[in-house]
């Protein structure tokens, strides 16, 4: 549990009460996970008070919850704050279509000085770029060479102080923008959401009354491509009263916080019930919200709680419209919003956010109203009567200026704690597209199934659901506790929701399970194997069919024929569209290897070789391609590969080893006794083969070549430990840990020698290797840090800097499922 302050927790829900153990340390999550179900129902709070800045998706939009605590007439916010509003001087696309002057060909030196004349040029509309949310084509190098050059035209008036003025702007991915000739910005990578920096002095400088003029330039070398600048200014709004923050809790399906507003004390805690041995409830798209209250002076007092949910939940962009609705049905009252043009499964990418389908607020109470609305008169509605005005049953408008809400009223409440709850819900028609057939959530697979049934069943499940979680919730801090230590359940309970929510279970055009990722912040690709490879632990600790449901489809895309290499595909799409592999390159050795191992662990979990079996044909053949090309592999792609292709990769080696002993293993389940001693042999004489070239020293070199003083994380053999496949002697994992202690930064170690930066969830499996608990904590120790310490607040990125914690990339991944892998060695090797 993780606690802004450390104490013992004794709150009350639904009229019974729950004691937490407290923690004696304050980690500080980079990010509050609020509702968390999917990559596209995923709501956090990426500040340390509740009150500090919208609610968000996990991309960086605002997805804003609002909620105010009104007490004998007094009005205090405690949950989110309104989106800062912006007045535009050069508005950019994210709201409303431009058009401007743009080239794709390098254009003659003085482009970006006011009096060129672009002879030439084209007129198109911002934003652009090649996602869904671009106006106007701009390609990546393969294509546009040159990148994109723009010229936007805008007079300045001088009424808004120059100082106040803000540049905005996303780019994907070098960017650099001129202000009437003078470079005023350059900014590397990339920005995933539109960001605010105030002009610079020399911007300021160059800024005149009259015409300007506004040049741009971005190259994106591969991937996605996007840009979009302009300048605005705040517009003041009235700072609310708070509710002062006393405790913020995260544990592994809660995250609750405490506040005082006047003499009552108020409690909130967000469930998401992601039981894992409840498949129907995982999948089940439903959070609830509870509100507990009591007076702090033992005197009666008046209190009612406004919640609000912005429309934005159901649209990608601001301006899109939306309609919403409100209905009654039972005990349930509730309304709705979605897009009015609904285009189910329209858009694929990665900082794409849903516009198809409709969220839900509903509250278990008849004699309760929800009611849909503009936020801000919503808002100074309760503040002024304790409750909302009924407004007509369906209204439209565009999604930043339209919200759900709900009162609930406590009358006059004691000293005696007093509960009451609400629910979240999203339906999303269909889910994924799977090679032309659309495909529901595993929730809805039953098309007699509606979200109104759902909410009612999930209702129904409250109590048991909230008793449930919060013993889940301990155990698993516990058993994460007994594993690792403090720290690693830390990090465990932290990761959890996460990893599970960058995924969608749905049902298989035969009625299988399906569980797919999104590369979230990545590239947006569906079913990426060797994103699931690091995220399986989790999953083959908690429930091995969600294990086997990442697994299904690849063999499924090999198996049909439509992928036809003699190694996996990458991926079968781009999120939510999974009609065949879009990465545009290969990961030969990697993916084989990945889909050996993870096969091999969760028949390993299953106890029975039948999964393997399902598979067998296509397992063989990718063991022969292993066989021929694993060991000692070509210059090709791999997961870590961040600093560049490599040839010889000596950890990339050791997964093709550990990949043909899976076979071996196997094949002995499967009573193949002969091809399992043929492979064992094989995979142990590679193993004393690898140790003899990779040989440097004190330690295993990063590539077959030895590169002086070169070294890499060798996580991979790992599996030997958990599988018991016993190929490499333990000297191996002796001498790399006792090695990588040496060369651990103040944020973990690096992923190798080529850079400072790491990724925390191959650290995690690196201190798995080690024999003693005290190596396992130094290893892990530093990650703590990193997640407890990055200026960057964002949903736990996997991809950090080691020498002062900032995100490098990614964020709000499934990988930090990884981390999960030390429980589940303790769980294989109690199955000894």
């Amino acid at each position: 549990m993780f606690y802004n302050k450390p104490s013992i927790l004794l709150f009350a829900l639904s009229g019974w009460l729950s004691l937490t153990a407290a923690v004696a340390q304050t980690l500080r999550p980079p990010a509050y996970p609020l509702i968390t179900h999917d990559p596209y129902f995923s709501i956090w709070s990426n500040t340390d008070q509740l009150t500090d800045g919208p609610t968000r998706h996990w991309t960086g939009r605002p997805h804003s919850l609002e909620g105010i605590v009104r007490v004998d007439g007094k009005s205090y916010q405690f949950l989110g704050a309104p989106p800062t509003l912006y007045q535009a001087l050069l508005p950019t696309g994210e709201n409303k279509a431009y058009d401007a002057l743009y080239t794709t060909t390098k254009p003659s030196a003085g482009w970006e000085q006011p009096d060129f004349i672009p002879q030439g040029w084209k007129t198109g509309s911002g934003p652009f770029g090649d996602s869904p949310a671009s106006r106007t084509p701009f390609h990546n190098g393969k294509i546009d060479k040159d990148g994109i050059f723009i010229r936007r035209e805008f007079n300045y008036d001088g009424q808004v102080d120059a100082s106040k003025l803000l540049l905005t702007l996303i780019n994907d991915d070098d960017l650099t923008v001129y202000l009437n000739g003078t470079r005023i910005f350059t900014k590397p990578c990339c920005a995933g959401e539109y960001i605010y920096s105030p002009l610079s002095a020399e911007a300021q400088k160059a800024l005149r009354k009259g015409r300007n003029v506004l040049a741009v330039h971005c190259i994106s070398p591969v991937g996605e491509s996007f840009v979009d600048v302009g300048i605005v200014s705040v517009v003041p709004t009235a700072q609310a009263v708070t509710a002062t923050q006393k405790k913020a809790t995260v544990t592994a399906t809660q995250t609750s916080y405490v506040f005082t507003a006047g003499p009552v004390e108020l409690d909130v805690n967000f469930l998401s019930p992601l039981l894992m041995d409840e498949l129907e409830v995982a999948a089940r798209p439903v959070s609830y919200v509870t509100f507990s209250t009591r007076s702090l002076d033992n005197k009666p007092h008046s209190v009612q709680v406004y919640f609000g949910e912005s429309a934005l939940v159901a649209t990608n962009i601001p301006s899109q419209e939306v309609v919403a609705e409100t209905k009654k049905d039972g005990k349930l009252v509730y309304a709705s919003v979605g897009t009015k043009e609904q285009p189910v499964l329209g858009k694929k990418g990665d900082n794409i956010r849903i516009d198809w389908g409709y969220a839900y607020l509903a509250v278990p109470d008849a004699a309760s109203s929800v009611v849909t609305g503009n936020p801000d008169q919503l808002k100074n509605d309760f503040k002024a009567k304790g409750q909302l005005t009924a407004t007509s049953s369906t209204v439209s408008g565009t999604a930043g200026e339209l919200a759900m809400a709900t009162v609930v009223n406590f009358g006059n409440v004691s000293g005696k704690t007093t509960a009451k709850h609400l629910l979240l819900g999203y339906d999303d028609v269909y889910s994924v597209q799977y090679f032309g057939q659309n495909l529901r959530g595993w929730w809805r697979r039953d098309p007699a199934t509606t979200m109104l049934k759902t909410l009612q069943m999930a209702e129904t499940d409250y109590q048991r659901l909230l008793t449930k979680s919060t013993a889940f919730d301990k155990k698993m801090y516990d058993d994460a506790t007994k594993a690792g230590g403090k720290s690693y359940a830390d990090l465990c309970q932290l990761a959890y929701r996460q990893a599970i929510s960058a995924h969608k279970i749905v049902a298989g055009p035969k009625g299988e399970v399906f569980f797919l990722s999104k590369e979230n912040f990545s590239n947006g690709s569906i079913g990426t194997v060797d994103v699931t490879y690091p995220s399986a632990p989790m999953f083959l600790l908690y429930n091995n069919e969600l294990a086997k449901g990442l697994l299904r489809f690849i063999f499924d895309y090999s198996e049909s024929g439509r992928w036809k290499k003699d190694f996996p595909a990458h991926d079968i799409g781009t999120y939510p569209l999974a009609n065949g592999q879009t990465y545009g390159e290969d990961m030969p050795v990697e993916e084989a290897g990945n889909m050996m191992i993870l096969t091999a662990a969760s028949v390993k979990m299953d106890g029975n070789p039948s999964f393997a079996r399902e598979h067998w044909p296509m397992l063989t053949k990718w063991v022969e391609f292993l066989k021929r090309d694993g060991f000692d592999p070509a210059n090709q792609l791999c997961t870590d590969d961040f600093a560049g292709h490599l040839a010889r990769n000596v950890n990339l080696s050791a997964k093709a080893i550990m990949g043909i002993a899976c076979y071996a293993q196997m094949a002995a389940q499967l009573g193949e006794q002969k091809l399992a001693d043929e492979h064992f042999t094989l995979a142990r004489t590679l193993a004393r083969r690898w140790m003899e070239m990779s040989a440097d020293g004190d330690h295993y070199a990063l590539t077959f070549d030895k590169t002086v003083g070169s070294w890499s994380q060798k996580y991979n053999i790992v599996w030997d430990k958990l599988l018991g496949l016993n190929v490499f002697p333990k000297e191996v994992a002796q001498k790399e840990i006792a090695f990588y202690l040496k060369k651990q930064q103040a944020y973990g170690l690096p992923l190798d020698s080529r850079k400072t930066y790491t990724k925390s969830d191959w650290i995690i499996w690196t201190a798995t290797m080690a024999d003693s608990d005290a190596d396992f904590k130094a290893l892990v120790d530093p990650v703590w840090k990193y997640a407890n310490e990055t200026p960057t607040r964002v949903p736990l990125s996997d991809w950090h800097e080691t020498t002062n914690a900032k995100q490098v990339g990614f964020q709000a991944r499934s990988v930090v499922g990884g981390y999960f892998i030390k429980m589940l060695a303790e769980r294989l090797e109690k199955g000894k």
